[in-house]
């Protein structure tokens, strides 16, 4: 069978390849940081991370890492429930709440298993989710393993939303979920109107934080904390693989009543592995650093709006954002491969987005800010996206 099974996936390669879709892996030999060097042996200013303040390689937390792995060893060999849960645990998930002003929050391996673990213990066929046509696939997926009715609207429509609302009155209970900041785009969901048409319709709302805690509001604490409508929403997911340090791990936190069902019934969460206590141990520093500071979340402020300005003035199309993605847009597949290609010749490290990643015909590179970034550096990358643009009839 795998004969034939080998020459279809062939001939399926070929066409991912000839259509200009072929995603290729550089491969990184330096710690993650604003400069990288890849297995060439060549430095790169990284411009594609989700290293958004910078902490991927810092020492306190790599200190914080390396004291739990001598205290805890390596890892945990269990699930939370049976043998996995230590004190470290407990307590990064005491800081995730008490970041969020929450009641309560629960470890996942990643965002990816807290969206997929979420819906179905929670909601049930009576039920009614109402989903951001731009959510993440975690969510996506998330949602096709609950029976609950499904319900869809445009990307941030609040008259699509609220046209949902009303036709799902006659759901039992109804959860509206969102990204808080679209990954692709850079855009940040009107969580206020979201809040108010939630509360006009009686319905729960979940936010997926991944790409706005630690960015968005003017201390990092995401887009309930830009809208002033914090402690408004039932339900937040996020991760620690991006702002919060770079490693690994998701986390839903809300209230008491739905964290303790997701430790009860949430599927992820019973079947996987705890997360090795030197991750958790360097999410706990991570969070006393932000609780202690805004330094970092000021100075990423900084880099993107100075960044996305002058891409502007250069005359590049960019998508509206409020985060630190800068969605430079190109439309055409390989034009998008090819300018990152001779990005890289210039030192910049960047990656073409295109089909099915983003939508056909919406190919674009997208930037991300850190405050990793010094201003040489960005001025950098800007002088080399206008002269590939130049060069490409881009601009």
């Amino acid at each position: 069978m795998f004969g034939k099974v080998k020459a279809h996936l062939q001939n399926e390669l070929v066409k991912i390849e000839n259509a200009g879709l072929y995603k290729k892996e550089r491969v990184i030999v330096s710690p993650q940081d604003a400069v990288i060097k890849l297995d060439n042996g060549k430095e790169f200013l990284n411009f594609c991370a989700n290293n958004y303040l910078g902490l991927s390689s810092d020492k306190r937390l790599t200190e914080a890492a390396k004291e739990a792995l001598d205290t805890y060893g390596y890892g945990m060999s269990s699930v939370r429930f049976i043998c996995g849960t230590t004190n470290l645990h407990k307590k990064l998930e005491e800081s995730i709440s008490g970041f969020f002003g929450t009641e309560d929050a629960i470890l996942y391996a990643a965002c990816f298993d807290a969206n997929g673990g979420l819906f179905e213990p929670l909601l049930g066929e009576e039920d009614a989710i109402i989903s951001d046509t731009l959510n993440h696939a975690s969510i996506i997926d998330g949602v096709r393993l609950c029976k609950a009715k499904r319900y869809r609207y445009a990307n941030a429509d609040m008259g699509e939303l609220e046209k949902c609302l009303q036709e799902a009155q006659n759901q039992r209970f109804r959860m509206v979920i969102t990204d808080g900041v679209f990954s692709m785009d850079g855009n940040v969901a009107p969580v206020d109107k979201i809040v108010a048409l939630c509360e006009k319709y009686d319905a729960l709302l979940a936010i997926d934080e991944s790409h706005s805690a630690g960015v968005v509001g003017k201390t990092g604490r995401g887009v309930t904390e830009l809208y002033n409508v914090r402690g408004k929403a039932d339900i937040i997911t996020g991760t620690l693989g991006k702002a919060f340090g770079g490693a690994i791990g998701g986390f839903t936190t809300g209230h008491k009543e739905i964290i303790e069902m997701l430790r009860q019934r949430s599927r992820p969460y019973l079947f996987s592995n705890s997360l090795p206590p030197m991750v958790v141990s360097a999410g706990i520093k991570m969070f006393d650093i932000m609780s202690s500071t805004n330094v970092l979340q000021d100075k990423l402020h900084e880099n993107t709006e100075y960044f996305s300005q002058k891409i502007r003035q250069a005359g590049f199309d960019i998508k509206p954002t409020s985060s630190a993605i800068v969605a430079i847009m190109l439309y055409d597949a390989r034009l998008s491969q090819d300018f990152a290609a001779a990005l890289l010749e210039e030192g910049i490290y960047v990656i073409g987005f295109y089909y099915p990643v983003v939508p056909e015909g919406q190919a674009r590179i997208r930037i991300q800010l850190s405050a990793a970034h010094e201003k040489e550096h960005l001025d950098k990358a800007i002088g080399a996206f206008k002269k590939i643009g130049e060069k490409l009839g881009v601009i």
